[in-house]
């Protein structure tokens, strides 16, 4: 059951502002979305169940969602969206906060508290995307083996005029092919492509095109580069880490296993029959992992 109405905000960034919804009491959680070129549509309303026991911080990263305006794409890099999540934790009064990332969201969030680990109090890692290029290789190879023939399709959307244009119908129809191997339920499958069309709509071309920008320029600040690996420096982090893998997702299972197996402090959950999306597929084993974290002894003495 939520708990209260949402109250949303704008944060002022340079050049624009950041987008905040809020929802809930209790201890704080910041929510990361993924993406990057998404904002926080696609994880509600199924996320906001937490919030009869969770106080849920939202936000649309810069340059994405209803944090776009006024926004230039090349001035949006990894180094803003990190400065960005720091200003929304002193926003909110926060000495260290509980990030809650979900796929793409998952690298920002340990980009985050690699830099900044003592403005962390611990990290919830769900269905986390790759973090290193060795990982995202693998990745690539199991998806275009899922993805069948649906891939000459994809192909051909994405360099039509209508996709490059940035028109909310074709945008849908490519991530239409692109998660049909995401998610294990039909009907899960269509509601979230439905709100995604719905966000796609709402951004419009314009919108479309400059999240895609960003996301190009995200994408040279980490996966692009040579060598790119998070996984070593996970082993100094002494963050408790809550990794939440699923067994239909369509990142191999070894992506979240790597990563809770490269941090002391980690604790890795597969869940059963269940995608990529798991706050809408499988929200109560979400939401008991989530708890039986937090409770833990060791990690509840942490969050003191």
């Amino acid at each position: 059951m939520q708990n209260g109405r949402a109250r949303a905000s704008l944060l002022p960034i340079a050049g624009g502002n950041l987008f905040l919804r809020e929802i809930g009491h209790g201890r704080p959680i910041i929510v990361l979305h993924g993406g990057p070129d998404f904002d926080q549509s696609y994880l509600l309303p199924e996320l906001d169940q937490l919030a009869d026991a969770y106080r849920l911080i939202y936000y649309d990263q810069r340059g994405r969602g209803r944090s776009a305006q006024g926004v230039q794409p090349e001035d949006v890099t990894l180094a803003s969206d990190v400065a960005d999540l720091d200003a929304i934790r002193r926003h909110f009064r926060l000495h260290s906060a509980i990030l809650l990332g979900h796929s793409w969201g998952t690298v920002l969030a340990l980009e985050y508290a690699l830099r900044h680990p003592e403005r962390v109090s611990a990290l919830i890692l769900m269905n986390p995307a790759p973090a290193s290029t060795v990982d995202l290789a693998m990745f690539r190879e199991v998806y275009v083996t899922k993805l069948g023939a649906d891939r000459d399709r994809q192909k051909e959307i994405i360099a039509s005029p209508a996709y490059q244009e940035g028109d909310p119908e074709a945008v849908t129809a490519r991530y239409r092919l692109h998660f049909k191997p995401a998610l294990l339920r039909q009907d899960d499958y269509e509601k979230l492509m439905a709100r995604m069309h719905a966000a796609f709509v709402r951004q419009g071309k314009e919108g479309i095109q400059k999240a895609r920008a960003v996301e190009d320029r995200l994408m040279r600040d980490t996966w692009q580069r040579e060598g790119y690996d998070l996984l070593p420096s996970l082993r100094a982090l002494q963050v408790p880490i809550l990794v939440i893998g699923a067994d239909h997702d369509f990142f191999p299972p070894a992506i979240a296993e790597h990563i809770a197996q490269s941090s002391p402090k980690a604790q890795l959950v597969v869940l059963k029959d269940c995608g990529h999306f798991s706050y809408l597929e499988c929200p109560e084993a979400v939401r008991s992992s989530i708890d039986a974290f937090i409770a833990d002894r060791t990690v509840s003495g942490y969050l003191r």
